[in-house]
């Protein structure tokens, strides 16, 4: 089976987000880096070249094979901030309230800039997303 890229690695999330060529994307990265970093009680780490995530969960491939990715992160990428948070009860509701923003089939939340978006209701969503329980 060929290696995952989206592992935890010892790369600086600092140099990482010093690194984004947007200067608003990496302005808004910092602010969703503390966020986190509060709500989730956890360091920052890079998961992957890309992506800044907070803990870690373990979880199963249908093929039965284990692995483990962040519980929540987010990439400033090029067109949007992506956040990777999963799903959870109430999530459906929150999105109503938070603003512009759009949603992956997979989950993924996409944000233009923050201030398109409530920050209150995305702390929530963070939030919950952070303390749900796996099934």
């Amino acid at each position: 089976m060929a290696e995952r890229k989206t592992q935890e690695r010892r790369a600086s999330v600092k140099n990482f987000l010093n690194d984004v060529a947007n200067e608003k994307r990496r302005k808004d990265g910092r602010v969703v880096w503390k966020m986190m970093e509060a709500i989730s009680g956890a360091k920052a780490k890079m998961w992957g070249p890309s992506i800044v995530g907070f803990d870690k969960r373990h979880y199963k491939y249908k093929n039965g094979s284990d692995a483990e990715i962040c519980k929540i992160g987010f990439s400033p990428r090029s067109q949007s901030l992506v956040f990777y948070l999963g799903s959870f009860d109430e999530r459906d509701k929150l999105l109503g309230k938070l603003g512009k923003h759009k949603v992956s089939r997979g989950g993924c939340l996409y944000i233009n800039k923050l201030e398109d978006v409530d920050l209150g209701v995305l702390e929530q969503i963070v939030d919950r997303a952070y303390r749900r329980v796996e099934t």
